[in-house]
C-alpha cells in the first residue's frame, strides 16, 4: 500500500490506521483516491482525497485550500455538501496540497426510476445553493462569472468550432456582452450538471466537484444546467426542470435567461470531440445543442441558420 496513503491518515488522525486505498473514477479536473481508516476504539471511516490537475493548478495554485474554506461555508450553511476534515500541504509526499473531504455513500444517477422527482430534487438544490448569502462572498478568492466570460469572449480562438456554431454564439454574445445586471449576484456551483449529484435511495444526498464555484448571475448556472439536463433526458426534461427552477425562484428576472444559454453552449465549443463519447452519443448531443442554441435565438427574435435541420424546443 502506497506510504503516502499511511502518512496521511496519520496527519488526519495519528491514531488512525489505513486499511485500504482505492482510487474513484470519473475524476477528470482531479485525481480522487478513497482512503477507508480505522481509529484506536475500531471505529472505521471513509475519506476522499482531491488532488487538483494542473489545469485548476494554474487557474488557481490555491485552489485546493480555496475549496476547502468554501466547503466549510456550504455546510454551515445547510447544503448537501461533502464535510472538509483535513487540508494536506504540499511535501515531499504531495507535491502539491490535497483536500480531504467525507466520502459520500451514494452514486451518480443516469438513469432516474423516478425523473420527475429527480428534476424536481436537482431544481430545488440549484435554488439552494443560489440562496446562500452572497455578501459575504464577493470580497472572496470567488471569481466574478461575468468577468471570467468577458475573457473568453474577447480571447478568440483562431480555429472556431463550426460544428457548434461557435462563430455564430460569440457573436451574438459579443454585441450585448457585458450584460447590465439584472439579478443580485449569488453563489454559483460553476459546472451544475446531473454528474455532479450524488444519490441515494432516490434522494439527493450530495452536490460535489466545487472547484468552478464562482459568484455572479444565478442564470449562469440554470442555462447550464438546462443545456446539461438536455442532453441526458432530452427536452420536455429541461422545461420541467426549468419550471421547478422558477417556481421556487420567482423573484429572479428571467429575461436575459437566453444569453445565459449561450453563455453555456458556448462552453463545449472546440471539446466535445476530447471527450470520449460514443459516436452516437456525441451525434445526439450535437443534435439537442443546435436545439438549444435555436430556442435562444428564437426567444431573442435573432434568425439561426443551423447546420442541420431538427425539431423545434417549443
Amino acid at each position: 500500500m502506497d506510504e503516502k496513503w499511511t502518512r496521511l491518515v496519520q496527519n488526519i488522525n495519528p491514531s488512525a490506521k489505513l486499511l485500504r486505498a482505492w482510487e474513484l473514477k470519473g475524476g477528470i479536473s482531479a485525481q480522487v483516491t478513497a482512503l477507508e481508516m480505522e481509529t484506536l476504539e475500531g471505529m472505521k471511516k471513509k475519506v476522499v482525497v482531491r488532488e487538483h490537475g494542473q489545469a485548476d493548478l494554474k487557474r488557481n495554485p490555491q485552489i485546493a485550500s480555496d475549496e476547502f474554506k468554501l466547503l466549510q461555508i456550504l455546510k454551515s450553511a445547510g447544503l448537501p455538501t461533502p464535510t472538509p476534515y483535513h487540508l494536506e500541504a504540499s511535501s515531499d509526499l504531495f507535491p502539491t496540497p490535497c483536500l480531504v473531504i467525507e466520502f459520500i455513500e451514494g452514486r451518480t444517477v443516469t438513469a432516474p426510476a423516478d425523473l420527475s422527482s429527480f428534476l424536481q430534487q436537482v431544481a430545488t438544490v440549484l435554488t439552494r445553493i443560489h440562496s446562500v448569502d452572497a455578501s459575504g462572498l464577493a470580497q472572496t478568492y470567488l471569481p466574478k462569472q461575468e468577468e471570467a466570460i468577458t475573457e473568453k469572449l474577447h480571447k478568440r480562438p483562431a480555429i472556431l468550432d463550426k460544428s457548434l456554431d461557435e462563430g455564430f454564439i460569440r457573436e451574438v454574445l459579443e454585441s450585448v456582452w457585458p450584460l447590465p445586471q439584472a439579478n443580485a449576484v449569488s453563489l454559483l456551483h460553476g459546472d451544475f450538471w446531473p454528474g455532479n449529484t450524488m444519490w441515494k435511495e432516490e434522494k439527493l444526498v450530495a452536490v460535489i466537484d466545487w472547484e468552478d464555484a464562482a459568484i455572479g448571475d444565478p442564470l449562469s448556472d440554470l442555462g447550464n444546467a438546462r443545456l446539461e439536463i438536455l442532453w441526458a433526458f432530452g427536452v420536455e426534461a429541461m422545461h420541467v426542470f426549468t419550471l421547478h427552477y422558477q417556481s421556487a425562484s420567482k423573484t429572479l428576472d428571467y429575461t436575459q435567461l437566453p444569453y445565459w444559454d449561450l453563455c453555456a453552449a458556448l462552453r463545449p465549443a472546440s471539446s466535445l470531440s476530447d471527450w470520449g463519447l460514443e459516436k452516437r452519443v456525441e451525434e445526439t448531443m450535437r443534435e439537442r445543442h443546435s436545439l438549444f442554441v435555436m430556442q435562444a435565438c428564437e426567444k431573442l427574435g435573432i434568425p439561426y441558420k443551423r447546420h442541420a435541420t431538427y425539431e423545434s424546443l417549443e
